[in-house]
């Protein structure tokens, strides 16, 4: 499946769009609803934060006979790592209001030490995964009653979150909250779908605040945009050479990559997360769980690895680099059978790159490395490229070419035959009877 790869990934403090806390807080006190359309690493976190931090701040002190405080603002977030994110940003802005809690739920973490948590923590503002806080609604003594007194709803990234296939989870969770409250929804995009969900959890006369403004750049000036068109049993020594090229030009790197994706388990993701934050020298091979928002700083370089999805997940990859002002790169690797991609980033200021020399030696390397994988992880690749493109609309409809492409995959792979997939995720995928 493809692979945003990063040098050292991207996202820092920032405020490049004309949305401010001021604002946010000044609609919050006039109780209004705010559909917000803004891009992901545009200082969002922080203004919707500190004004849900300010009212939380004004309401009358807790009655210490009852056993647990009501929560007062949720904030939902698509995936584990930026929910894990919102939550740090909000204890740093909480540095001065140690009687306010921030509390995290999210999967891949025990639920017992999440309840026991928010059981003997304040948990005044409470960010969540969609799935992880339905769980909390419908198994965890006393919590329903706890959302009785929410004040805020903040569903962020939602067009993610519907992409994601969280709308039912969205709605179930705004139904078991009060009437009576504000929502703020912040979106990259405002397709129907996303308006969809401002019908059912806001109020009809919400507030539109448009931040992206008419004719900006969607991708930054100073990213530098190549692709690359190559067979599928080339790729890996295009990859290598890639990678070892842009490392030379730095000290600081050596070829220590890690790993990112939801097969993983949460305890590990977090781990991985702060080593890559924290260092200079590592390559990140992660899924598209780090595509959007996740905060890394003074990534380099960005490498795609097969065809994004569309247009707007190209875009949000590539925004990993160029940050702050910083220079960065991205290289898009696509095969011959993905190309028709670059028809939908044409208006985009992105060339052809020179293709790494592949000596020899470079090739033996990469055969040895390949050699040295397991088969059972190869079988899982292979499983996992055929689920993805099978859910792409241009190369799977046709599903006798999806399966010729998946065993060209598997020849890249160093395997003799493709790997038997079970009857079940055949018919699944609609593959039950092509040979």
């Amino acid at each position: 499946m493809p692979y945003p790869v990063g040098s050292s990934f991207v996202l820092h403090h920032r405020s490049l769009i004309p949305i401010t806390a001021d604002k946010l807080t000044n609609l919050f006190s006039a109780g209004k609803d705010v559909l917000a359309k803004a891009r992901t690493g545009t200082g969002k976190t922080v203004a919707f934060l500190l004004p849900a931090i300010e009212v939380v701040s004004k309401l009358p002190p807790h009655d210490h006979d009852k056993k647990r405080p009501p929560i007062s603002v949720i904030v939902v977030c698509p995936t584990r790592e930026l929910a894990d994110q919102a939550a740090a940003e909000a204890n740093k802005l909480l540095k001065f209001h140690p009687s306010i809690g921030v509390q995290l739920v999210i999967g891949g973490t025990r639920m017992a030490l999440e309840q026991k948590r928010m059981h003997t923590n304040p948990c005044q503002i409470l960010v969540a995964t969609p799935g992880r806080l339905k769980d909390h609604m419908e198994n965890t003594p006393g919590f329903a009653t706890r959302l009785m007194g929410v004040k805020f709803l903040i569903l962020d990234e939602a067009d993610r979150l519907l992409d994601m296939g969280f709308r039912t989870d969205i709605e179930r969770i705004v139904a078991a909250l009060p009437k009576q409250r504000q929502t703020l929804l912040f979106s990259a995009t405002v397709p129907d779908e996303v308006r969809q969900v401002c019908h059912v959890a806001m109020k009809r006369d919400l507030e539109f605040v448009n931040t992206v403004q008419e004719g900006s750049e969607e991708t930054h000036s100073q990213v530098k945009q190549m692709h690359l068109v190559a067979p599928l049993d080339k790729q890996f020594s295009i990859l290598y050479g890639l990678l070892t090229d842009h490392i030379s030009e730095n000290v600081d790197y050596k070829l220590n990559v890690r790993e990112i994706h939801s097969r993983k388990p949460q305890s590990y993701r977090t781990r991985i997360s702060k080593e890559f934050k924290e260092s200079k020298g590592l390559i990140l091979v992660s899924s598209d769980v780090s595509a959007r928002g996740v905060d890394y700083p003074n990534v380099t370089l960005v490498l795609q690895l097969g065809v994004p999805s569309d247009r707007e997940q190209y875009i949000h990859r590539l925004g990993r680099t160029g940050r702050k002002g910083n220079e960065g790169s991205g290289v898009l690797l696509l095969a011959p059978w993905e190309e028709y991609f670059l028809r939908s980033i044409k208006d985009l200021p992105i060339t052809e790159a020179t293709l790494p020399l592949i000596d020899l030696d470079t090739k033996r390397k990469v055969e040895k490395a390949l050699a040295h994988v397991e088969v059972k992880d190869k079988e899982s690749a292979y499983q996992a490229w055929l689920g993805y493109y099978n859910s792409n609309k241009q190369i799977g409809r046709d599903k006798y070419q999806l399966v010729s492409l998946a065993n060209e995959f598997s020849r890249s792979l160093g395997l003799n035959n493709p790997p038997a997939l079970t009857k079940l995720i055949l018919k699944k995928m609609g593959l039950s009877n092509i040979p």
